[in-house]
């Protein structure tokens, strides 16, 4: 069976698509484990703007984080900056992009 549209809606279709309407700005894809390894370096804390919100747990995480003061160049090696960032990061109680646990050693993808 073949869909006819009516020249308006064959226009509000494509006028809708162009414009980037396809989905809800709200509704953001889960990141992967591959994109959430590669979260490390220096990390920036924020309360707005961030480029992810996280939420810090004791068990279950999605990373596990290790606070470092030089050469954070593996994933969930973080060194906390002021300024001049690679990634802001916003602590959040619930809804986050990914879950993060502190830890002393074997930072990583668990």
């Amino acid at each position: 069976m073949k869909a006819t549209f009516s020249r308006r809606e064959s226009f509000l279709l494509l006028l809708g698509s162009s414009l980037g309407m396809t989905a809800p700005a709200s509704a953001k894809k889960p990141l992967t484990p591959a994109e959430i390894g590669r979260i490390h370096g220096k990390i920036q804390f924020v309360t707005s703007f961030p480029d992810y919100k996280v939420q810090i747990v004791t068990s279950f995480p999605d990373l596990k984080v290790q606070n470092v003061t030089a050469f954070p160049d593996a994933p969930g090696k973080w060194q906390i900056v002021e300024s001049f960032p690679d990634f802001k990061i916003q602590i959040v109680e619930s809804f986050p992009d990914f879950k993060i646990q502190y830890v002393e050693s074997f930072p990583g993808l668990p």
